[in-house]
């Protein structure tokens, strides 16, 4: 499942290229930061992830 929509991202880094396995990387760091947010909000009690969180 993909996380991050290419074109935007491709937006920021305009001027360069991004191989496939860019992209495969940036989805599984975005999918990483994500599941340790949710068990840092967990194990403070929250069910609303913050910034904080990431």
């Amino acid at each position: 499942m993909a996380y991050i929509v290419k074109s935007a991202v491709r937006g920021l880094i305009k001027g360069m290229r991004a191989s496939g396995d860019f992209f495969k990387e940036l989805d599984a760091l975005i999918q990483r930061r994500c599941k340790r947010a949710k068990e840092r909000a967990k194990g403070n009690g929250r069910k609303t992830l913050r910034g904080i969180d990431v």
